[in-house]
């Protein structure tokens, strides 16, 4: 039995499009997706705003909670939960510059109404995140926004979310750059810099995605930490980057075993999930794949997760602390390394 509960979004089986090539891969309905997470041990379902309720645009605010009620029933049918609601603001044209920091006020009202929307459809759901990641909100060309201004005007976005929901928290999830160059909250250290500036810091937090951190030339082990020290790591995105290049989103830990074992152990050294949190799989698919085999990537998330887990639920700490007090630490990188290799 797992120690964690996974989570994972409609996003992360997919037909396989990439920015230099088409789809590869049939479309799979939405209902037919929650049934096959539930089946390979998803607890459950991260939402887009517009992954919950489609052409949300074109609807009325009632019309809206309908619809996110029909979700919500399907949910409950699979016996799987909603972990957050996230609105997706970088693929509307209102958001070409920017959301919540674009130079233009129209579209700033427009990102506000997203948001609004997105807790209305988290209520309705039955969940209290909102996970904030920051696609565009940042530059291109650097000298096209004030970035002091640009900061001060995601905490009055933060701070507006904050007053129309008074239970709702808000997760932000860092990621220094792609789609644009610098954004505006790169790290964890930054988000916890925008959460004191907010006005309740005790509902805004972060989710760590592990190939962000990669992006940012940091440690996912470090991040996470660093977000548990100060109470506020809320959510994670398990995965992994091969480098620094674009966002590949790949099966957690296959190319760095060591990086990811370190986000296990510290994940379990801490008692994360305690509290209700999830472990969330943000992992897609390989463009190779084919129709059948394309839940894959997360059934060898878990997978691998899973043994990281059993693996850190070992680890010998009495032989670690005999290595720190000799200060040996090339005794403890072996025995590290020889019980990834299993040879411990």
């Amino acid at each position: 039995m797992s120690r964690f509960k996974y989570s994972v979004g409609p996003w992360n089986v997919h037909e396989g499009a990439d920015s230099f090539g088409p789809s590869v891969r049939k479309t799979i309905e939405f209902g037919r997706k929650i049934e096959t997470f539930k089946k390979i041990g998803i607890d459950a379902i991260q939402f887009h705003d517009d992954d919950a309720v489609p052409e949300l645009n074109d609807l009325t605010n009632e019309q809206i909670i309908a619809r996110a009620k029909e979700v919500r029933s399907l949910l409950s049918n699979n016996g799987l939960a909603a972990e957050f609601v996230a609105p997706r603001l970088w693929m509307d044209g209102h958001t070409i510059d920017g959301g919540f920091t674009s130079n233009s006020e129209k579209d700033r009202e427009f990102a506000m109404y997203r948001a609004y929307r997105s807790i209305d459809i988290a209520n309705t759901l039955g969940c209290d995140k909102i996970v904030l990641w920051l696609a565009r909100e940042g530059t291109l060309c650097y000298e096209s926004k004030d970035p002091v201004l640009a900061v001060h005007r995601l905490v009055e976005a933060i701070n507006k979310m904050l007053e129309y929901d008074k239970n709702i928290k808000i997760l932000i999830e860092p990621k220094p750059n792609e789609p644009i160059d610098r954004n505006v909250c790169p790290t964890m250290g930054h988000v916890m810099a925008v959460s004191a500036a907010s006005s309740d810091p005790s509902r805004v937090g972060g989710l760590l995605e592990s190939a962000h951190a990669i992006l940012a030339g940091l440690d996912p082990a470090s991040e996470i930490a660093f977000g548990l020290a100060m109470k506020k790591l809320w959510s994670v995105h398990l995965n992994d980057q091969n480098g620094m290049r674009f966002d590949q989103d790949k099966s957690f830990a296959v190319e760095n075993l060591r990086q990811g074992f370190n986000q296990i152990k510290v994940l379990v050294e801490n008692n994360y999930g305690s509290n209700g949190e999830f472990v969330g799989l943000d992992v897609k698919a390989m463009r190779t794949q084919k129709d059948e085999a394309c839940y894959e990537h997360i059934k060898n998330s878990i997978k691998i997760a899973n043994m990281l887990t059993e693996k850190a639920e070992r680890y010998d700490y009495k032989y670690q602390q005999k290595c720190v007090e000799e200060r040996n630490y090339e005794a403890l990188e072996m025995y590290v390394m020889e019980l990834l290799m299993g040879v411990k």
